[in-house]
């Protein structure tokens, strides 16, 4: 019993660095070329869509998890 334990360890363990060995050097796209400030080509992103959204749905959420807190302790 104790030695398929061991072997099913020693089998994920050789699995798990496999997968790390092969996928450190992936890249997914090279760097952008460089461009002057304020360019098209300039692709400093803003998080500011994407974390309202984010905040919204968490807002949404949470509030949601409040009502339904409240509506339980009636």
């Amino acid at each position: 019993m104790t030695s398929t334990i061991i072997q099913h360890i020693t089998r994920l363990i050789v699995v798990f660095a496999f997968v790390i060995a092969i996928s450190a050097p992936v890249h997914s796209q090279p760097p952008p070329p460089p461009g002057e400030h304020g360019s098209p080509n300039d692709q400093e992103g803003t998080i500011g869509g994407g974390l309202l959204i984010l905040l919204t749905l968490a807002g949404g959420y949470g509030a949601k998890k409040v009502y339904d807190g409240r509506r339980k302790l009636r």
